[in-house]
């Protein structure tokens, strides 16, 4: 695929400090193959569909073995002014803009709420080699008790149109880019464990919703919502056995109306 815009999400790896576990989990709920882990990188290890690549897992460098998390990438034309706006708006860099051989530049950050989020300069690692068709990344949603603070940044470091649904009873907005709506936002609600810290919700498509959901569970993943129909597809959010946060969707599978969404760019 071709390099993405800048701020459309572009890749998305986690941190295992078991990654054969992981990779076994992965392979099977969502039909991921591996390559060869690149030593010179930390072990960081791609997962592939079909011979794209769709993801990576790696394990987690020294005084790092936290909780697992799906990291999500933005794209960048530009890393080091990324993180210069990241910084203008209140937001933390953690690590870098570092240059990663020749595949590209990354940084890891976090917004004002305390989103974990990365940026991604493509060299030759362009990023997602397919997305949006089973087992690949195609969706993804900020999960946050501080909309208000991300609402504010990510359009102000990125070039993003923001849509409000009109619902009371949910807090959700939409980030576009142009025609192409490429991240949501949700408000954390007190279903959500009060120690819970914010997070990328990373969607990937499967072909069938509940199929998946039963292999997730048989190998120790824990269902957190779902699965349920709605208007975008057939989805569940799920925990794989590490506690990373993840959930799968059959777009095909689409029941109701649209919701009505306000601009308040």
């Amino acid at each position: 695929m071709a390099v993405q815009p800048e701020g459309a999400p572009c890749w998305a790896d986690a941190m295992f400090s078991d990654v054969e576990g992981a990779k076994s989990f992965y392979g099977d709920v969502l039909g991921w193959t591996f390559g060869e882990s690149s030593s010179e990188h930390g072990n960081y290890t791609e997962a592939y569909v079909d011979g794209k690549a769709v993801a990576a897992v790696v394990p987690p460098p020294p005084g790092r073995e936290d909780r697992s998390q799906w990291c999500l990438y933005l794209a960048s034309q530009d890393a080091t002014a990324t993180a210069g706006r990241i910084r203008e708006h209140g937001g933390e860099v953690l690590t870098g803009p570092m240059r990663v051989g020749d595949y590209g530049t990354m940084c890891l950050a976090r917004d004002p709420g305390g989103v974990l989020f990365g940026v991604w300069q493509a060299g030759t690692h362009e990023g997602f080699g397919a997305t949006a068709e089973p087992g690949a990344y195609c969706w993804a949603e900020i999960f946050t008790r501080e909309p208000g603070k991300s609402d504010a940044f990510f359009p102000a470091v990125f070039p993003y149109r923001a849509r409000q649904m009109e619902d009371d009873a949910i807090d959700f907005r939409i980030f576009d880019l142009g025609d192409r709506s490429v991240l949501g936002r949700m408000r954390m609600t007190e279903d959500f464990p009060p120690g819970m810290p914010p997070y990328i919700n990373v969607y990937f498509t499967v072909s069938d919703c509940d199929d998946a959901v039963a292999r997730a569970t048989k190998l120790g993943g824990v269902v957190r919502f779902g699965p349920m129909d709605s208007p975008f597809g057939r989805f569940a959010a799920l925990s794989d056995p590490q506690g990373a946060n993840f959930s799968v969707i059959d777009t095909t599978r689409t029941q109701g109306e649209m919701p009505t969404l306000t601009d308040v760019s």
